[in-house]
């Protein structure tokens, strides 16, 4: 047990020597330590950056509280009400649409030069790009001949001239009419000789020379003149002899039948009285021969020879004048074909020129648009019931607003099935619009693009009473309350009011007994 337990003793000779050989030397101790900080630098950092974190995270559990428990500890928050002003505010209704800005209409443009003698060379008034056509303007010179530009929608097919008739005539006078030029009646379509005579002026008008015929139809109607001449005097010469056969007895012829009748009466007294029978018989018939023999002379000669060649002399006449009129008609102004340039919706705009001074025309020699710019939007059929021509409407340009006028509203795509011209619900409608004057800028900026339009289609007189539509409830007859809430702890209080227009989430308000003012709260929730 002494073994186990007890301490054993030496002799102080047999320790010494292991004591002697363990012994440390001075400092070894504090060496060791900085050895071990020394070799194991990183793992001391990061177990110090370890002890940090987990003091720093112990402490900031204790102050962080998680919404759900934040929620659960809070208390529930007392009711209260949701209340907004009254506000004083302009309230206005708008139809909005994008809309394409471009030139209308753009068509290529051709001359007819079939009735030419020659190759169509352009000799001159070659338009630049961009210059305006309108009525009565030269749209290009070819063969020393003007083309004149009138409004119109059908092309041109054929010569007018007088005595022709027909849609393209008509077409001319009404042209000619826009000019400013008399025409005669716009509705005739028979080219007649103030016809004529209104070409004369509209060639007057832009400078050149109207078309006639020339020396060669003047030389026709010198011809047919003198046809006329001729006609004439043999019309003449036979009412003369006609007059001569159907002219009268002349007064000795009168006498002398008559004396000879009542000298034969005289005999046949003498022979009454004295005669014998045979006497008085002879006497008799001799004043019955004398009787035939007055009557005879007396009687109308026959005339129908004359009356005949009348006839015929004044048939002559007739076809005289006629051929003379032609010559006339002839020689009075026309319209050629390849003169005239009807173009619909003047005036009209040059975009691009396909031919020269001094080339010849193969083919179109210009593409031309409306001189004005278009914005074409599309709309809805709900929403173009809402439109009208002539209403005012706000186009967003690339420099601010623009002011436009809306100037035609038709249908576009109506729903199939649909055969009149106001398109059902499901249809779309197409709607144009004119913009306010604009500049060069302003049009070369906007040409080409798509802008945003906004057309006001109702809206308050200026600013009114509003309350966003939440506000708004009914009462038991149907009419309509907002809850006035005087503030203070006070008691809300329901008024009731006439509405207006709602636009924007608002509705103009009135009260009935006119409580309400600017600022006034009203409840909106709770």
């Amino acid at each position: 047990m002494s073994r186990r337990f007890g301490r054993r003793t030496s002799a102080p000779d047999e320790l010494a020597p292991a004591a002697e050989s363990v012994a440390p030397k001075p400092h070894s101790r504090s060496q060791g330590w900085r050895r071990l900080f020394v070799g194991n630098r990183v793992i001391w950092v990061m177990a110090t950056v370890a002890i940090v974190a987990l003091v720093a995270g112990l402490g900031l559990g204790q102050l962080i509280v998680s919404p759900g428990q934040a929620a659960a500890d809070a208390d529930a928050p007392a009711a209260g009400l949701i209340t907004v002003p009254i506000e004083n505010r302009t309230l206005a209704n708008d139809v909005t649409m994008r809309g394409d800005a471009t030139y209308a209409d753009s068509v290529e443009v051709s001359i007819e030069t079939g009735e030419l003698a020659g190759p169509p060379i352009v000799t001159g008034q070659v338009p630049e790009v961009a210059a305006i056509f309108d009525t009565a303007s030269i749209a290009l010179e070819v063969t020393g001949r003007p083309v004149i530009v009138l409004p119109g929608d059908l092309p041109v097919y054929r010569t007018l001239r007088v005595g022709v008739s027909g849609p393209d005539v008509l077409q001319l006078k009404q042209g000619l009419s826009v000019a400013g030029i008399d025409a005669g009646a716009l509705d005739s379509d028979v080219f007649d000789a103030q016809t004529a005579s209104a070409v004369t002026a509209l060639y007057a008008k832009v400078g050149y020379p109207a078309p006639t015929g020339g020396s060669e139809v003047a030389g026709a109607v010198s011809g047919a003149e003198a046809g006329v001449s001729s006609a004439q005097a043999s019309v003449d010469s036979a009412n003369n002899a006609l007059a001569t056969a159907q002219g009268a007895a002349s007064n000795v012829d009168v006498v002398e039948q008559g004396n000879l009748v009542r000298s034969a009466e005289r005999a046949l007294a003498s022979a009454r009285a004295d005669g014998t029978p045979n006497e008085i018989a002879d006497a008799a018939e001799a004043v019955t021969l004398a009787v035939a023999r007055r009557v005879q002379a007396l009687a109308p000669r026959d005339s129908s020879a004359e009356t005949a060649a009348v006839t015929a002399a004044k048939a002559e006449l007739t076809r005289a004048g006629e051929t003379l009129s032609d010559a006339r008609d002839g020689a009075l102004a026309y319209l050629p074909a390849g003169e005239v340039l009807y173009l619909p919706g003047l005036p009209r705009r040059v975009d691009e020129i396909s031919v020269k001074r001094g080339s010849s025309i193969t083919g179109p020699v210009m593409r031309v648009s409306g001189a004005t710019l278009v914005i074409s939007g599309s709309a809805t059929a709900s929403d173009a019931a809402l439109l009208e021509v002539g209403a005012p409407a706000i186009l967003a340009m690339p420099d601010g607003d623009q002011g436009a006028t809306i100037t035609s509203i038709l249908p576009a795509e109506p729903a199939s099935g649909a055969a009149t011209s106001s398109a059902p619900a499901s249809g779309r409608f197409t709607v144009l619009f004119a913009p306010d004057a604009l500049t060069d800028e302003q049009i070369q900026a906007v040409q080409g693009s798509n802008v945003r339009v906004r057309i006001p289609v109702s809206s308050t007189e200026g600013e009114v009473l509003a309350v966003p539509l939440a506000a708004l409830t009914a009462g038991p007859g149907g009419e309509s309350r907002v809850e006035f809430d005087p503030g203070e702890g006070a008691e809300t209080v329901l008024v009731e009011v006439t509405t207006g227009l709602a636009a924007e989430g608002f509705v103009e308000i009135t009260a009935v007994d006119g409580s309400l003012a600017v600022g006034d709260l009203v409840v909106v929730g709770r």
